[in-house]
């Protein structure tokens, strides 16, 4: 069995212009050269590829509004774009969006009915259908002459209540979506002598124990008590503050109201004038008795009572005016005390979770969840201190801004669980004890098995691992590189660049080699770190800190340190300590920072390092500034464990280091990769030093450009390439031209040369302007000689050139599958002194690991190259082009990968344009073409990545990572790893109303809306209020969008439906049963009438 695995090799950041671009018609693959010889079987067909969406994971982007089911124990979340976010327990999330996009103002769940609704800021209000593992819109109704400011659902009613910022309320059956007749009008509501209007209804809320009697807030600061039967004001409460809230205490004897002042007011029901009591949480009292000063708006109030001690009134807002610069508070009044508990990020919203879902009952308020600008927190209520719970959902991939991801799917089995151990002592302590109360819905019953794990990259110098397999997401493991340099920067650093100055330690690329767990980072300040991973704890004396001088410069600048490839690299003899200051000529950072556009490089601590179990530095490479200049960020990188080795490149060359030597083995400018064969005319450079690169530049091979590419105009070229911009951000407008990045890298283990007959090993270089060039390497033998004898590089020419950079490198064998880069396999590095037992560890590698085992000498390779806008498939030893195919004429490519599927690798690339494609290999046929999304926005494009198995992601917002699949076969069993959000619960029983109450007829009275609000009763709304939109989750819908193009998908979807109809049919019942429940509660109650007034000796 052949072990299959992807080395990544990482782009730059990569600009983009034209994003609107049309995608050019796909041109079919042009066959060259012999083809008797390159008949691979390819099984790869069209059938096997599908895109679809799968999951998103991580914290809702710029949240509005939530909702919690206390029966079902789902908690709901809206977007100011449109977008609804569902969690249940922990792996049961699920994400929907409103096609309008507009802000979900509110949600409203229809508790224990699988079912909610949502009102949005373009005044419609939509019916979700729950019971169906994607959710999906039943109804909707959109109102035309009205604004929505606050809806009311009531418990196990079906008549929503609607009020608007014209003061007005309207009621809709929440079954049909018909408007009721039955209409609360602003002027009807408020006292007849009051001539100014009360302003938008800012809260609906029924009495809990009299359904007929409703509270209706007005923001001007007044609150009516509507009766809906008789239709007119039984009570009118007026205050001079505006209103925000209402709530009520569950004996529907008293409310409290918040206001704009920072006060509370309570009220007596049947009080009329003032309200009983008035709080302000956070004022001063003054002395001689007078109002305390007003402090800012308590933007929301909770009123929540426990059978056993005080009730709870929760708050958000209301701090004084004069705490500036104070964080946002959530304040927990419980009796006499009073708790301030501080925020991260404003308050969006808050609810508080109580036992019951009667309102009318104790509430027995258990926690809090707030829901703040970017985070989401739930509090415990039952516990002294209120601590919070430990949040189980993946919320914080955006702690710091993601600036890169990698993917990868089907990793070495022991990686999660080595990760997760080293990962779980990082842990905060303090959370609150009890399970985490957000535990409904069920998880899916997926089959998909293999590990796969994302990594992101960080603003802040964070390194995360994920655990994101079968569509779950959940933090393994924390990495702060940051912790290498020394944090104090003087204040004169306080001018440079912007990014820079604000993020140094960014994290621009990453590289990773899952089977050694060997990882190489780079970052924006033009640094390289590489780590070894350790199950033990160590303290590192002395980090070991390379410089490297790259600059390439051209004629106009004067300089008399010459330019080309510098190599006055520090080179530490093993066992030496490491130079850690620059050369003479490296200027210090604060004089050539004073034109303010220079990049100071970071200085590596020089204290020891405490470094905990998981990712150890073990080497850091920093890029200094030469002659003024500072260095160039770094374009690519990739790292070879078996052979030792990390490049990395910018817009001036390459470097190689040797990192088990701790050496810099080779620097080059990009045209001495080329030698003699460079078919570029390039400005002449200044003279340079005549020293030689280690590497030394022997053996160029003159013929290794084919003719068909050697003819090219490089002028013609340089202008097809005007779109692709330098990865680096500051190259300037003048040396664009003929500065050529280094954007890609590949190390393989090939026919080096044309012609060649043994495999050796090799390192392949793509630069920006479309040119493959190869690096032979020898290697000293494995052991002691490893650590002694120099590795050494020898240019062997270009390969092949491409229009535009060159994105991605890859290698197959001569039946078509991928070969992939040696590896070593993992060892304990922290072992022994002597490295005695690491030897051992080491010699016992895996055959399977070398390519060159299992291949035989006399057959033949491919070379596959993939640049901005085209592919090439390479034969080799002959170096002939067998395979090229045109991918987009008018746009450019992103990303490309070349990945493995359970039935044969092909290439799959993200276009500019939005499209999303894979191509065969080695025959580079197009399997699947699909627009997807445009390209909105740069996160998108510096994110986006393919993995194996048909799965891809990408950042859609600053917060969120989406997850896509372009595998037919998960696309198919997609449905059963999704979770369920519904699941069949009792509803608990309703309060008993105790003997006395019975009888002297007090407790909860009922009401039958139907009777009030049915057509019947009400009549019929004006047809030019609202106008009713049947959603595409009805069963009708969907059977006619299965006659249009999305035919078979949506035919899948039908099948799905007609489950959620059997659902809503068992619904039906249950509401049957209600039904009736309902009208033997009515004959009990007018019996209770009856014998109410009869003596006792009268029954």
């Amino acid at each position: 069995m052949k072990k299959f695995n992807i080395r990544k090799v990482l782009d730059g950041l990569k600009e983009v212009s034209s994003s609107s671009s049309t995608f050019s018609s796909s041109t079919p693959s042009v066959q060259v050269g012999p083809q008797e010889n390159h008949l691979v079987q390819e099984n790869l067909q069209s059938e096997h590829f599908q895109l679809c969406k799968t999951v998103r994971h991580g914290f809702p982007y710029q949240p509005s509004s939530m909702a919690f089911d206390p029966v079902q124990k789902i908690l709901a979340i809206g977007t100011q774009s449109g977008a609804l976010r569902l969690f249940g327990r922990p792996g049961v999330e699920c994400y929907c969006q409103h096609e309008s996009g507009a802000a979900v103002i509110q949600l409203q769940f229809l508790i224990n009915e699988g079912a909610l609704v949502s009102a949005l800021a373009d005044d419609t209000v939509h019916l979700w259908n729950l019971r169906q593992k994607r959710p999906a819109i039943l109804h909707s109704l959109k109102f035309s002459r009205e604004r929505i400011t606050f809806c009311h659902l009531p418990f196990q009613s079906k008549w929503l209540y609607i009020g608007t910022e014209r003061g007005n309320i309207h009621i809709v059956n929440v079954e049909s979506f018909m408007l009721s007749g039955y209409v609360i009008m602003w002027n009807k509501a408020i006292e007849l002598s009051s001539k100014a209007h009360p302003g938008p209804v800012v809260h609906i809320s029924d009495n809990p124990m009299d359904e007929g009697k409703l509270i209706i807030g007005f923001e001007s600061g007044i609150v009516v008590l509507w009766d809906l039967k008789s239709k007119k004001a039984d009570y009118r409460y007026t205050y001079d503050e505006a209103i925000h809230s209402v709530a009520w205490h569950h004996e529907g004897k008293q409310f409290i109201c918040s206001h704009s002042d920072g006060t509370l007011t309570i009220w007596n029901v049947r009080g009329q004038g003032k309200p009983i009591q008035t709080i302000t949480p956070h004022g001063k009292q003054p002395k001689d008795g007078k109002k305390p000063e007003p402090c800012k708006p308590i933007l929301k109030v909770e009123y929540k009572t426990t059978r056993n001690g005080e009730p709870f009134i929760i708050l958000s807002g209301g701090l004084s005016y004069d705490t500036a610069g104070r964080r946002p508070c959530l304040t927990v009044m419980h009796g006499k005390s009073t708790a301030v508990l501080e925020m991260d990020y404003p308050i969006v919203d808050f609810l508080t979770l109580c036992e019951t879902p009667y309102p009318n009952d104790f509430q027995e308020p258990y926690a809090v969840v707030v829901l703040l600008e970017k985070d989401l927190v739930v509090i415990d209520l039952a516990q002294n201190g209120y601590p919070i719970f430990e949040n189980p959902y993946p919320l914080t991939i955006h702690e710091s801004p993601v600036t890169c991801c990698e993917y990868f799917a089907d990793c070495p089995v022991d990686l999660i669980p080595a990760l997760y151990s080293v990962g779980s002592r990082q842990k905060r302590q303090g959370y609150s004890k009890k399970e985490w109360p957000i535990s409904g819905g069920n998880w899916g019953q997926g089959t998909q098995s293999y590990p796969e794990i994302i990594i992101t990259g960080h603003a802040d110098g964070t390194v995360k691992f994920w655990d994101a397999s079968a569509i779950m997401l959940q933090v393994l493991y924390k990495l702060k590189t940051a912790k290498v340099f020394d944090r104090n920067r003087s204040k004169e650093d306080k001018g440079s660049t912007e990014v820079s100055d604000e993020d140094p330690f960014a994290i621009q690329l990453m590289a990773w080699c899952p089977e050694s767990r060997m990882l190489c980072v780079a970052g924006v300040s033009a640094n390289i770190i590489v780590y070894r991973f350790s199950k033990l704890e160590v303290t590192t004396e002395v980090v070991q800190l390379l410089e490297v001088r790259m600059q390439y410069e051209l004629n106009d600048i004067e300089s008399p340190e010459g330019g080309g490839g510098e190599h006055t690299s520090a080179h530490p003899t093993p066992g030496a300590s490491p130079q850690t200051s620059g050369p003479p000529s490296h200027p210090s950072t604060s004089s050539s920072n004073s034109d303010g556009s220079n990049m100071p490089c970071l200085k590596v601590r020089s204290t020891q390092l405490k470094q905990s179990p998981g990712y150890q530095v073990d080497l850091v490479a920093q890029l200094v500034w030469v002659s003024g200049e500072p260095p160039q960020q770094i374009t690519s990188l990739a790292l070879n464990s078996s052979y030792g080795l990390v490049v990395f490149g910018n817009s001036n060359g390459l470097a190689v280091v040797d990192y088990i030597q701790k050496t810099v083995v080779l620097n080059l400018a990009t045209v001495e990769l080329y030698g003699s064969s460079d078919p570029y005319q390039r400005q002449p450079r200044s003279p340079r030093k005549s020293r030689q690169p280690s590497g030394g530049l022997c053996d160029i091979n003159e013929g290794s450009a084919t003719s068909e590419d050697r003819c090219k105009s490089p002028t013609s070229d340089h202008r097809d390439n005007s779109f692709s911009r330098s990865r680096s951000s500051s190259v300037t407008s003048i040396d664009k031209e003929a500065k050529e990045a280094i954007l890609s890298f590949h190390f393989c283990e090939i026919f080096a040369r044309k012609g060649d007959s043994t495999l050796s090993p090799c390192l392949f270089v793509g630069t920006s302007l479309g040119t493959v060039l190869a690096l032979a390497l020898t290697l000293p033998p494995a052991g002691e000689q490893r650590q002694l004898q120099p590795v050494i590089l020898s240019p062997t020419g270009m390969l092949i050139r491409l229009k535009g950079s060159i994105l991605r490198l890859a290698f197959l064998d001569s039946a078509g599958s991928l070969l992939p880069p040696a590896f070593d396999p993992w060892f304990e590095p922290n072992v022994s002194a002597d490295g005695e037992e690491r030897e051992k560890v080491r010699k016992r590698r895996p055959v399977s690991v070398s390519p060159s085992s299992s291949q035989d000498l006399n057959e033949g390779q491919y070379a596959v190259v993939c640049s901005e806008k085209q592919a090439k498939v390479l034969s080799l030893p002959t170096q002939t082009c067998i395979y090229k195919h045109s991918i987009t004429e008018t746009s450019f490519i992103l990303r490309a990968d070349v990945v493995q599927m359970s039935q044969g690798v092909c290439l799959a690339c993200f276009c500019a344009n939005g499209h999303i494609m894979t191509l065969s290999l080695p025959g580079l046929r197009p399997l699947m073409d699909v627009n997807y999304l445009p390209l909105t926005d740069m996160r998108i494009a510096r994110t986006f990545c393919f993995t194996n198995l048909g799965q891809a992601m990408y950042m859609c917002s600053p917060t969120e990572v989406q997850r896509i699949t372009y595998s037919q076969d998960t696309c198919e069993n997609l449905q059963e790893m999704l979770g369920e959000l519904f699941t069949p619960v009792e509803t608990p029983e309703a309060p008993n109303r105790g003997f006395f109450k019975g009888l002297f007829g007090g407790g909860a009275q009922s009401l039958d809306r139907e009777e009030l609000f049915g057509e019947v009763a009400a009549g019929r709304a004006s047809r030019s209020l609202a106008q009713h939109i049947p959603g595409p989750g009805g069963i009708e819908g969907m059977k006619g969008a299965a006659s249009g193009v999305v035919g078979e998908l949506a035919r899948a979807r039908i099948a799905l439906d007609e489950r959620g109809q059997k659902l809503g049919e068992l619904e039906e019942r249950t509401a049957a049963m209600m039904a009736s429940a309902d009208s033997f509660s009515k004959h009990a109650h007018e019996m209770m009438l009856k014998c109410k007034d009869k003596k006792w000796y009268q029954f």
